[in-house]
């Protein structure tokens, strides 16, 4: 059976699974289920349609489900979804999906820091970390595995993708390919995520594969990046994080690109790793 503290108020028709902990104060409100396992720390708010998976841990203070910061919203029965073993943190923010949307959805195994804030109609993938103070506009996708550093700001129908680190404290306007870093105010790409890319185990040869493609893409100024773009992709038919990156630009939003720095500015870690300095992968 749940575990709901006595000064917790839970709503008739709230679902709470078996081994759910609800601590003091906390309020959960009639269309939530939570999963197997989770535990709800003191003070915590979850409102709306919110569905949080298995293991999921809320820290005091959060709120999950409330109303969009959106002024189209009338009070539609949007949605939250979160995946299991995400963990949210202290004062985090989660809004429901607001009209032309109606979800906000955070995948598994996440961890979203204190005083961040998900707006409405986001989508966050599998094991991304969200830092202190970041804020999402509404509709931005962020793919597996991706980092988000403290006060980032993100604009509104950003995408960011798979693998991808946005530096502390960047104002990002534009989509972040897969496996890039970004950072700067307002965020420019500097160079490959190398922390993220050999935490997460790829191999040297991926690596060298996306370090040419970007030497061809922003550091190669001759023709139009449309047509280093196609060049990429034939030259690298077969090297699945490439052609990543390449379907991600081609399949394109509603932001432009994240713009890159100036040739001489965009690291790829090749001057580091020859001394020593960084390893890339097994």
């Amino acid at each position: 059976m749940p575990d709901v503290h006595s000064t917790a108020q839970v709503a008739p028709g709230a679902r709470l699974a078996q081994g759910v902990r609800v601590g003091p104060y906390a309020v959960i409100g009639a269309d939530v289920a939570i999963g197997e396992g989770a535990e709800i720390a003191s003070h915590v708010v979850i409102e709306g349609h919110t569905t949080l998976g298995p293991g999921v841990r809320v820290m005091p203070f959060a709120t999950i489900g409330l109303p969009p910061q959106d002024v189209k919203y009338k009070g539609e029965p949007t949605r939250v979804e979160i995946g299991p073993r995400t963990l949210v943190r202290e004062h985090a923010t989660i809004h429901r999906g607001s009209v032309g949307g109606g979800l906000t959805r955070i995948g598994a195994d996440c961890m979203i820091m204190c005083v961040a804030h998900v707006a409405h109609d986001c989508e966050l993938g599998d094991g991304v970390i969200v830092a202190n103070n970041v804020m999402f506009g509404g509709h931005v996708k962020v793919g597996d595995a991706a980092y988000i550093g403290g006060g980032a700001a993100i604009h509104q129908f950003v995408r960011i993708g798979r693998n991808a680190a946005v530096g502390g404290m960047s104002g990002v306007e534009g989509d972040v390919i897969p496996f890039g870093l970004v950072m700067g105010n307002r965020a420019r790409l500097t160079g490959l995520n190398l922390v993220g890319l050999k935490r997460r185990g790829f191999a040297r040869s991926e690596i060298n594969a996306l370090r040419a493609a970007f030497r061809l893409l922003f550091r190669d100024e001759n023709g139009t990046f449309a047509l280093r773009v196609a060049e990429a992709a034939r030259r690298h038919p077969t090297d699945a994080l490439v052609q990543e990156v390449i379907g991600f630009m081609r399949a394109g939003g509603r932001r432009p690109l994240c713009r890159a720095a100036g040739p001489a500015e965009l690291d790829l870690g090749e001057e580091a790793e020859a001394n020593g300095a960084v390893e890339t992968a097994a």
